[in-house]
């Protein structure tokens, strides 16, 4: 393979691409709610999600992270522990309330990876709870989490918007549910094997709907908000009914975790135009 092509592929697969997803939907946090994000609370989110996600992927089982033999991996390793270390950095500026809901949130994504319950390995050996975990994290620290860290009041906007994000996330990962229906042991009862391809397909765009819908219920609600939210639902409901068990290479793992990164530009060119 090619310099560019090995280059993007570890941008993939050091998760570098899903950590900046993730900062995107925190600047859009900034633009709906006109709330300013401080720096150190955004390079923590964007360095964390990377070691946390290297982790989840390579990670699992802690001895076989630490002892890692494929050169490919190590060097994936590497930059998970210099990014842990800036994300570790970052933290030291944070408040105390802060500190408490990145403790939580943290919580939340070790219950996704650790053993704690006799009968299942994780929760993320729960296909039925585990989306709804990663949804509830990034809701958690893309918009709660901007609102604790900067002193201020939570208001109907705010858990509003943080419903929304729960349920963009659930849509956004049923293309990944229906790309794993191959590999998925049967008893996780994950959506597609629940219900069939199809059935999710149908849930996604009621989803992306309701998505939608929920922006008529803000108080304040901008029409630049109202347009690109319009256009995430269609472009959304558009991947969901178009996703197929057998997935190009990048389809899920560059653009469907990559439209929060396009409905950033999208807001960030429209706010820069008015």
């Amino acid at each position: 393979m090619k310099l560019p092509g090995r280059i993007f592929n570890f941008y993939l697969d050091a998760s570098v691409h899903v950590a900046l997803a993730v900062y995107a939907l925190l600047q859009l946090t900034s633009y709906f709610l006109n709330i300013s994000i401080d720096a150190h609370l955004g390079y923590f989110i964007f360095f964390s999600t990377m070691a946390c996600y290297n982790f989840i992927k390579y990670g699992v089982e802690a001895k076989k992270y630490i002892l890692v033999a494929n050169r490919y991996h190590k060097s994936i390793q590497f930059v998970s522990f210099i990014v842990l270390g800036i994300a570790v950095y970052h933290s030291f500026f944070f408040s105390v309330n802060t500190w408490i809901t990145v403790i939580v949130l943290m919580g939340l994504t070790g219950f996704y990876a650790m053993p704690i319950l006799p009968q299942a390995k994780n929760l993320r050996s729960l296909g039925g709870l585990k989306i709804f975990l990663v949804a509830l994290v990034w809701a958690g620290t893309t918009v709660l989490l901007p609102f604790i860290a900067a002193d201020r009041q939570m208001h109907w906007d705010v858990w509003t918007e943080a419903l929304q994000r729960f349920i963009l996330i659930l849509v956004l990962m049923i293309p990944f549910e229906i790309r794993d229906l191959a590999y998925d042991a049967p008893e996780l009862k994950t959506l597609p094997q629940r219900y069939g391809i199809d059935v999710t397909k149908k849930i996604g765009v009621l989803g992306a709907f309701v998505f939608f819908m929920l922006t008529f219920l803000k108080d304040d609600v901008s029409q630049i908000e109202m347009i690109s939210k319009a256009l995430l639902f269609f472009f959304l409901g558009l991947l969901v009914l178009v996703t197929k068990k057998q997935q190009s290479t990048y389809f899920s793992s560059f653009w469907i975790e990559g439209l929060p990164i396009v409905w950033w530009v999208i807001v960030g060119t429209l706010y820069a135009t008015v």
